[in-house]
């Protein structure tokens, strides 16, 4: 199976720690944070991998990957990054996973079985996560609604309370070619701005308007966004605390 990593943003919250490199090369416990992915994708079975790269793009080059460039990263959003991939990803199932996060070859593995053409992962325990992130976890929540059968039923709005926030999306996905064919048909019918501005939570929230059912799956391993210096100290304490261990065979969070 396919997968591509979407790294072409400057990680401009990050602060110093982007001045020399792509956010995806910034360690976590002496390793890139694409170095994790890797691991984790690689062990779950996607092992045909790609990087869309956009803020030195030529720091990604010579990794044994195929880069994609994302010429207008500056500008653009990351559903335009995703189609810079759109050729390479054509004609099976691939996994999109951002550039700044971790996360276990288990979730992976749930992902890539997940019936139905399109699927999400995302962590129903969220809120204990973005407690240690954030002094009031609501700044950088979106709501996550479900259906009863489990399907996605809302995503990507400003929530008011926790209730409203049932999983937090991980940047972490899948799609089938039907899944794909749906989202470039309805990329398609929209004004090249509106393209340009999508971030992938609209588009999904796009997709649901639009009929298409999403499934969604659980993670209940340790994962990390980095986003900040802060979520970078989180992550390592998760590392030192064996709950967040490099490749095949992440702890389950108590």
């Amino acid at each position: 199976m396919r997968g591509v990593i979407l790294a072409a943003g400057r990680g401009s919250r990050l602060r110093h720690l982007t001045d020399d490199r792509p956010k995806c090369l910034v360690p976590l416990a002496g390793r890139p944070l694409l170095a994790w992915q890797r691991a984790a994708l690689t062990a779950a079975g996607v092992t045909d991998l790609a990087i869309v790269a956009g803020y030195r793009a030529d720091d990604l080059t010579g990794l044994g990957l195929p880069v994609f460039p994302a010429h207008r990263w500056a500008e653009t959003a990351m559903v335009r990054s995703l189609l810079a991939a759109s050729e390479w990803l054509a004609g099976g199932p691939f996994v999109v996973s951002y550039g700044d996060i971790v996360y276990s070859a288990a979730t992976v593995r749930g992902l890539v079985a997940a019936p139905g053409d399109l699927a999400i992962a995302h962590d129903p325990h969220w809120l204990q996560l973005w407690e240690r992130r954030f002094a009031d976890p609501l700044d950088d929540a979106e709501t996550f609604r479900l259906a009863p059968d489990g399907a996605l039923e809302r995503i990507g709005a400003r929530p008011s309370t926790v209730a409203e926030v049932q999983g937090q999306y991980l940047g972490l996905l899948r799609f089938t070619p039907e899944a794909w064919a749906a989202t470039l048909a309805l990329l398609d019918g929209l004004p090249a701005r509106r393209v340009d501005e999508l971030d992938v939570t609209s588009l999904l929230q796009a997709l649901l308007d639009a009929g298409e059912r999403i499934e969604t799956v659980p993670c209940h391993e340790a994962w990390g966004e980095v986003d900040s210096p802060g979520d970078l100290d989180v992550c390592e304490d998760l590392v030192r605390r064996g709950r967040l261990v490099f490749g095949d065979g992440q702890e389950v969070l108590g």
